[in-house]
């Protein structure tokens, strides 16, 4: 057995929702097992809170839609550029830690799992910020960079394909079966709940219109506030 949580677009209460669910777990490192899981996954989500409609947001997703939106795929525009980067490069070459970084080489890298490769290769540090296209970013609200990373490649995947909003509205909530929260912390499952939320009331456009204005509407509504001392590489 395992736990996972599911991620629920709340514009009534709060932002984003979150149910841990229990659920049976199919190990080994092959797709169709992760995919298993994720059926597992829903159908206890189904079955416990009464979602029928749940997408799971990872390259093993079983939805295409789901595939598309991973981090390892979805890219974001450099600010002032028509440069694209992966989303996933663009998050983990922004970090800044005590004694190294930022790793801007790594928006040319077009490979998630060479990003995380070279992340995991570099000595144990204490993450103190980002710095990205000129903006520095705090730790607090403690997944803010990542989520306005993003949201904004899902807005502008939005509008290229206007299909994209109204799919995501379709789900009731969304999934990740590689995040464990005991390990992690940014989940593409939440930011992705975050982007219907934000929808939903109206205001994602003037969310992203800077940094500044995102931080504001994260904290006003109370996510992430909580500083989270002691994060790692």
């Amino acid at each position: 057995m395992a736990k996972r949580p599911v991620f629920l677009p709340a514009p009534e209460s709060g932002l984003v929702g979150e149910r841990l669910v229990d659920f049976e777990w199919f190990p080994g490192f092959a797709a169709v097992q992760k995919q298993r899981s994720i059926e597992s996954l829903h159908a206890a989500a189904s079955t416990d809170f009464g979602m029928n409609r749940l997408l799971e947001v990872s390259t093993k997703s079983l939805d295409h839609l789901g595939v598309r939106l991973s981090a390892f795929n979805l890219s974001v525009s450099l600010p002032g550029t028509e440069r694209l980067i992966l989303m996933e490069a663009a998050f983990q070459g922004s970090k800044v830690f005590s004694g190294q970084g930022p790793f801007p080489h790594l928006y040319e890298v077009s490979s998630g799992r060479e990003v995380r490769r070279f992340m995991k290769d570099l000595p144990p540090d204490q993450l103190i910020g980002f710095r990205y296209a000129n903006d520095d970013w705090e730790l607090t609200p403690k997944t803010a960079f990542y989520d306005w990373l993003y949201l904004t490649g899902v807005r502008q995947l939005a509008a290229e394909d206007d299909s994209i909003d109204e799919s995501l509205g379709a789900y009731e909530a969304f999934t990740d079966i590689e995040f464990n929260p005991k390990k992690s912390i940014n989940c593409q499952a939440r930011s992705c709940a975050l982007y219907v939320s934000l929808s939903v009331r109206g205001i994602l456009h003037d969310a992203l219109s800077d940094p500044g204005a995102f931080v504001e509407v994260l904290s006003s509504n109370g996510y992430g506030v909580e500083p989270d001392q002691g994060q790692l590489l």
